[in-house]
Parts: structure tokens; sequence; C-alpha cells
């Protein structure tokens, strides 16, 4: 029987994140009854933010909460701010974050968050009119040990910072740190945050050469995207060793066979904004750059920059993905009858997620790490959820994102028969 998916949240995201739980549910051979709770959300809010622009007019936007599944520990996952933001497209990656915090091993259960509106359109203070709105809508669901925002696209520290200080005045004045994570370390964040993504994605790429029997020293590797993500896989790939032989971003990408100095380059676009006419480098498409003959390729862009049309051409042998499904389904299946070896966003990029967890405890405990305590442990969640893949996708004989959707869905299935239906 195919599942019918509520019209209020269907959306191309959704159901691709059904689609790739119902073959994952096959493959671990999920309870029928729990598999149809968790083809839908727990509780979709939608809340209306009234703002006061800067010319005394009232605009009124449309802000959403999705709180998926709450098994495993309270709800989490970012805010985003963009013109395009509707309740499918914030209903799947509520979804995803379920699946990708339960098959890091975290005590946490899935959400995400989004504001139907252009941020760069915004001044600082209707911005911050925004945000403080929609923290006091949002207020009554969210808290330390209910729900734990964070950033996402078109929101960052500063936006955390106002959230947080919304919720503590509502609450009676007194801090409360917990309620958000990506916060500036200053009031409760954490060190390591700001790289956390992008190291990462070098240690499941360490990972990846390993099972592969090849090394990072040595290897070639191309970096689609330099923001947060693409720049600091770059330059930690870059600081073991490997030959990062392209980049690029939104203005186009820089090729050199003998390897980029990236720090350098890191440099370039601190003073330029963009890699647009770095010098010691040919200039190369973004699409060109995916089909670069190389070892690894690390997509930390956009979602699906690699689907049927170009599967056929990637040259590398190992995918890592550092952005939010960079690699369609039909072409993930193409790639592995290639033999290439994919590690997939759900683990590839934990890193920030890792990371918000262990802000939230450090708030919760009033106790902080240096930053390579941070790193450290870091390592030890990535890498041990990657050899739970890893093993399953031996085991089985499928492909890493088919075994790392099994291992997260296996988890949520035991937790979930383990708690039981209430009231039953």
């Amino acid at each position: 029987m195919e599942h019918k998916i509520e019209p209020l949240y269907d959306g191309p995201l959704f159901r691709n994140a059904i689609q790739t739980l119902e073959e994952a549910a096959k493959i671990i051979n999920c309870d029928p009854n729990v598999l149809e709770r968790l083809k839908r959300p727990r509780r979709a809010i939608t809340v209306s933010v009234p703002v006061r622009m800067d010319d005394y007019s009232v605009k009124v936007f449309t802000g959403y909460r999705v709180q998926y599944s709450p098994t495993l520990g309270p709800y989490k996952g970012g805010i985003r701010y963009h013109q395009n933001v509707d309740l499918s497209e914030v209903v799947g990656l509520a979804a995803l974050m379920t699946f990708k915090n339960s098959v890091l091993g975290l005590p946490l259960g899935g959400a995400k968050g989004g504001i139907t509106v252009d941020p760069t359109k915004l001044s600082r203070t209707e911005k911050q009119n925004l945000t403080r709105r929609y923290a006091s809508e949002i207020g009554p669901f969210v808290g330390p040990t209910k729900d734990i925002p964070a950033p996402d696209v078109g929101t960052d520290p500063q936006t955390m910072a106002w959230f947080m200080d919304t919720y503590s005045q509502e609450q009676g004045g007194f801090a409360q740190p917990g309620v958000v994570t990506g916060k500036p370390v200053e009031i409760g964040g954490s060190l390591g945050r700001n790289h956390a993504t992008g190291l990462g994605v070098v240690y499941v790429a360490e990972k990846a050469f390993e099972v592969c029997g090849m090394k990072m020293n040595g290897a070639s590797i191309a970096i689609q995207g330099f923001g947060n993500v693409g720049s600091f896989a770059a330059k930690f790939a870059h600081e073991r060793g490997a030959r990062i032989v392209a980049v690029s971003d939104v203005s186009g990408g820089i090729y050199n066979g003998d390897g980029l100095d990236i720090p350098e380059v890191m440099e370039y676009v601190k003073a330029h904004k963009f890699l647009k006419g770095y010098p010691k480098a040919q200039p190369i498409s973004n699409e060109e750059l995916l089909e670069v003959k190389c070892d690894a390729l690390f997509p930390c862009a956009l979602e699906n920059q690699i689907d049927t049309h170009n599967a056929e051409k990637i040259q590398a042998k190992i995918i890592c993905e550092g952005a939010n499904g960079p690699v369609t389904n039909a072409a993930t299946k193409i790639l592995h009858k290639r033999g290439v070896f994919i590690a997939p966003d759900v683990i590839a990029n934990g890193g920030g997620v890792i990371v918000s967890y262990f802000e939230w405890v450090q708030d919760i405990m009033s106790f902080f790490w240096d930053e390579e305590e941070v790193n450290g442990r870091l390592k030890g969640i990535i890498t041990k959820a990657f050899d739970k893949g890893y093993a399953l996708s031996k085991e089985k004989n499928i492909d890493m994102r088919s075994a790392a959707m099994a291992v997260s869905v296996q988890r949520l299935e035991k937790a979930m028969l383990l708690r039981g239906l209430y009231p039953r």
C-alpha cells in the first residue's frame, strides 16, 4: 500500500525523506506500527509574526516550528530565514534531523523551524524585532528540556543571542543559555562550534580513505562550496597533507593540479569576498569541478548537485557529503554500481549538530570544555557512527546511505517499542 502524504506536508523534500525511510525500514524489517508513526511529524506549529518595520508600518510574516519525533530526547534542529520557506520544507528538514540525530547516537529528537522572509531585505532592527516576536510565539513549545533551536540558512549566532534573551526575559529574567545552541561564546556558546561541520567532514573522509585502502596524505581532493563548511574542510584536509586541486563558490571555481595553497586562498576570499580572480589557478565552472579527476570529492554547497545527468561522469573514488542531499537517490545507486564510495550527509556533515549537542550539555552543567576536548569528543562520536554504518553496509551488501538510514531507523524502532504507545 502506497503511503499517502498529508497534503499539508507534501513537498519534494519530505517525499524524498519518506522514500528513504521506507527503503531503510525494508532493510531492517521494521515494525509496521513504528513505520506508520515515523511517517508523520508529532507536531507542526504555524505562527503569525507581526513586526513593526523601520517605516512604522506593520508587516506580518509566517513562522513555523515542526517537532517531528521526541522518542530519543528533546527536539533539536535549526531555524532558517528564507523567502522560500514553507511548511512542507520544514517538515522534510525536521524528519531528516530526526534520522541524523538517531544515526549519530545523540540523545535528541528531530525538529526544524523557519520564517518565510528574505533576511537580506531587513535592517538589523527589523531582524531583531522579527526574531524576538517569533521566539515569543513559539516560546511555550521550546526550552532546554523540550526543544533546542539552532542557526541555519539566514540565521547566525546573533539571531540565537536575541532568541535566548527573549526566552530568558519571558521566563522571569533568569538567563537560560540552554534554550538554543550556536550562540556566541560569551553567552554560553561552545568553543569549536564554528568549524565543527568542516572538521567532521574531514574526520569522516579519513575513515572513508581508510576503508578504501587509501590515505588522505597526498590524496587529491576537489571541494564544491567555500562557505563555512567547504573552507574549513579544505583547511583541515590541507593540514593533513591532502592536495586540494579545486574549490568553488557562487562566483565559480578555481583549479590547480599541483594543489592550491589553502591558507592563501582563504586570505584571498577574506579580501575579495569571492574566489573569482584568484591568480595562481585556472578558472573552472561548478559543474566542471564535480567531474574533475581526483581521489575524493567533497560537495559542500547545495542539494541535488549530482543527479542522473552527471553521475556517470564523476571521476572521484570517494564522495564525502558536506552539504545536505548533494547526491540524489537515483545518482547514489548509479555511483554505487560504479564502485564509488559515498559517505552520506547524515553522518558526514553531522559535526555541526554534534557540537551543538556539546554546547547544550555544557550550558546545562555550567561547565565548559576547551577546544581540544570538543574536537576529540567530536571525532569519537562521528567515527563511531561511520563504523556502525560501514559494518551494516558490508553485512547487507548495500550502499552507505541505505546503511546509515537503516542504523538510524533501527535505533528509533527499538526506542519506540520500549516506550510503547500512550495511552496504549
